[in-house]
Formats: C-alpha cells, structure tokens, sequence
C-alpha cells in the first residue's frame, strides 16, 4: 500500500513530461516509487503493438509531435521541438544504470529525471557512457560505482525481470503506472493516478 510501481524506459518524451508530476504526486501521496525500467522494444514487440516502421507519418507527427507540443505546454515542461538525434540508440545503458542506482539506495527520482531531461530537452545521448557518467556526477553520485554495476549480471536478470514483469501486467507502454493493483498507461492519466491514491476507483482489473 505505500508503493507506486513505475514501469518505463528512460528516453521515452511521455515519461518525461510527467515526471516531476508523477513525483510531486507520489510524494503529497507519502507513496515509494519503484522505479521499473524496462525494455520498451521488447515489451512493444511482444503485446501486439504496431511497430514504429510500420506506423504512419500522420500517426507519428500527430503522437510524438502534437501531443508532445500540446502536454508541453501544459505541464510548463520544455520539449525539443523535433525528435531527439540519439533517439534510435539503445537505452539499455541508461536503464540498466538506474536499475543500479536503485540496488545502490541512491535517489532514482532525481537520477531518472535528469536522465531524461538531458535526453528530451537537451538532446543527449543515453547510450554514450561518457555522457551517462557527466549525467550522474551532475546530480552527486559515484559514476565509476553505479556504471560498473549496471554492467553487472545481477542488474541484467533485474532488468529482464522487469520487462518480464510489464509483459505479464499487459504493459502497454513508457510510462505506465501501477497503485495498488490497479494499471494507469500515459502521464495523461496522471490526474486519474492523483485520485485513485485518495479514493481508488471501483472494479478495477486484475493484475
């Protein structure tokens, strides 16, 4: 009951714009959240979702440039006005490293965002290890611990295990949250999570 599971992938523009949100939430909530990182291809691939070649040029310009204008706007976040360069690049390393934050006890909330912030709004690239170690050292953590471990067998299966874990919850995307059995998909739900921590909703699924 004072958890918030929090499944995404760490260059994903949604997850960004609701991050801050979510957190303040969480946190007028007294809720944990459990940062789950996951492979967002796979979970993609695997739950029947139409692949991004296969997706439309209206499709994208209306999803990940409209909406991703229209939600800017309206959390006060600033957004890159067109696709991050490095967004094709594997964000494996940028999740397997906050997967070892959080093993390390560190605070994920503030990794994750600034993460994410460098990506969407300054155009970093996640899986450049030079840039993942200026990114973490910003926000005051030991780099050359956290990147040795999120090289580690241990982070790896936990990573898996994650993106097993969404699959199995149908996980549909980044950012996708959970209270207390109940699933909430997009930072636009993210009123609706604000309510179910104070009054949950009735006859939710089960997960």
């Amino acid at each position: 009951m004072s958890e918030i599971t929090y499944y995404y992938a760490a260059y994903s523009g949604f997850a960004y714009l609701g991050s801050r949100r979510f957190q303040e939430i969480a946190k007028e909530a007294q809720r944990t959240i459990v940062h789950k990182p996951i492979d967002l291809e796979v979970v993609l691939s695997e739950n029947g979702s139409q692949s991004w070649a296969d997706r439309t040029k209206a499709h994208l310009d209306y999803y990940f440039r409209r909406e991703l204008e229209r939600w800017s706007e309206y959390r006060q976040v600033f957004v890159l006005k067109q696709r991050p360069t490095h967004h094709d690049n594997s964000t494996n390393p940028a999740n397997r490293l906050l997967i070892a934050a959080r093993g390390s006890g560190v605070n994920v909330n503030e990794l994750s965002h600034h993460l994410m912030t460098k990506h969407c709004a300054e155009d970093a690239d996640l899986a450049d290890k030079d840039t993942l170690i200026g990114i973490t050292e910003s926000v005051g953590f030991n780099a050359q611990e956290l990147m040795a471990l999120a090289e580690s067998a241990e982070v790896d299966g936990i990573y898996r295990q994650n993106t097993q874990d969404a699959l199995d919850l149908s996980v549909f995307g980044s950012p996708t949250y959970v209270v207390d059995g109940d699933m909430f998909y997009g930072q636009d739900h993210l009123e609706l999570v604000e309510r179910a921590l104070n009054s949950p909703f009735l006859n939710k699924l089960s997960l």
